[in-house]
């Protein structure tokens, strides 16, 4: 079995350096999409209402016009 290889100071940081970076770039990042995705998902929730209610008025206005007497 072949000894394990001294990995160089400079390398060990510069790894965990970018670990770092990545860590905090990801954190100001998602704090900024964040709010975004809550607008958009509170838009689609009025949308999705909307569409909900439209869809019940037509089911309404189609069960009311085929159970007629004055057919």
């Amino acid at each position: 079995m072949i000894p394990p290889v001294q990995v160089s100071p400079l390398i060990k940081f510069t790894r965990y350096s970018a670990l770092l970076v990545g860590m905090i770039y990801g954190k100001k990042r998602y704090d900024y999409l964040k709010p975004i995705g809550e607008e958009e998902r509170r838009i689609e929730a009025e949308e999705k209402k909307k569409r909900e209610e439209l869809e019940r008025i037509a089911k309404e206005l189609a069960e009311a016009s085929e159970d007629s007497i004055l057919k």
